[in-house]
């Protein structure tokens, strides 16, 4: 009992949140990109999500799980928005620990949550070219949303064990973290709250790397899988018009599978092979990990999707009128 009670005595009350190391003076400043971003991931997202609701030409299963991406990225910038723009526009550094646990929780959950959609996605374009036919029959509605049930459940239960470990530990009075969010280490590879620390984080470092592989690796792998059986089914295909067609329809997909885990790897590259890099610069591609993609995407796809533009067209058309 007296060692449970030394634990509970050495956790924080709050964390120290830093914005970019050496760079303070300038935090009014780096707060427009931020800003910018901001309105652009939620402006974007937002109207896909109307315009899948509001349309019924895209009630189809590629748009609603296009809309469970859009859902999810607004749900990772939403979470980090109170704490970044607390830094650089209003210096507010400090967190409350329990607060920064359900920070942690719900960036992962949601990450997790987008890295399975773009699974489901890369499965819905397979289904589409290699039985086209039978499309709409294998992707009912029930299955899409019972899909995203199953991706939203995935994500609460794998990540719900971690705060709680991290509770567990005694952090010996260190309390400043390397970034403006919260964030597990094992997910993103670099040293934030478990290294802290003063206590044996092997149970917390093997259930993290457990969820890391389980998550982003099987998802990259199955993703991968998808495309080499996509890219089988259209070369079947005897019209080489039809083949353009077909890969075309995969565009889009593909840039959004680009732009979520090219910086995820290099997050892990920078982390694994730049220790003696500037700490600005895991700073930077930890940024480039969690606003690149919610920024690109709706970019992407209504630049990319003749049916979702054509419906973003007649939404501000309306709104003329």
């Amino acid at each position: 009992m007296k060692n449970s009670n030394s634990s509970l005595e050495s956790l924080p009350t709050t964390f120290i949140l830093v914005g970019i190391p050496g760079l303070e003076a300038e935090h009014i400043w780096i707060s427009i990109p931020f800003c910018l971003m901001y309105i652009i991931i939620f402006l974007g997202n937002g109207t896909i999500l109307h315009v899948i609701r509001t349309d019924p030409a895209l009630h189809q299963p590629m748009y609603l799980f296009l809309a469970m991406l859009a859902l999810a990225e607004v749900g990772v910038s939403a979470t980090t928005l109170p704490t970044v723009l607390g830094i650089f526009l209003f210096g507010t550094t400090e967190i409350n620990f329990d607060a920064c646990l359900f920070q942690m929780f719900f960036i992962h959950s949601f990450s997790i949550m987008e890295s399975a959609v773009l699974l489901a996605m890369s499965v819905d374009r397979f289904v589409a070219i290699h039985n086209p036919l039978r499309y709409t029959a294998i992707l009912t509605l029930p299955r899409i949303f019972g899909t995203g049930m199953i991706m939203g459940l995935k994500s609460i239960i794998l990540m719900a064990p971690l705060p709680m470990l991290l509770r567990h530990l005694p952090f010996c009075g260190h309390n400043v973290l390397a970034h403006s969010y919260c964030l597990h280490p094992n997910l993103i590879h670099l040293p934030y709250m478990m290294k802290l620390a003063c206590a044996d984080i092997t149970i917390n470092s093997i259930y993290g790397f457990f969820v890391l592989i389980s998550t982003f690796g099987m998802d990259m792998f199955f993703i991968f899988l998808s495309y080499v059986l996509i890219l089988r089914s259209v070369m079947a295909i005897a019209s080489r018009k039809e083949r353009l067609k077909a890969l075309n329809t995969c565009v889009s997909h593909i840039l959004v599978v680009l732009a979520f885990y090219v910086p995820m790897i290099g997050v892990s590259v920078v982390h694994r092979f730049g220790e003696h890099a500037p700490r600005y610069i895991h700073v930077f591609m930890s940024n480039v990990y969690l606003f690149v993609p919610p920024v690109l995407n709706p970019l992407i796809y209504s630049a990319k999707t003749k049916e979702i533009r054509r419906a973003i067209v007649r939404m501000f058309h309306r709104i003329k009128m």
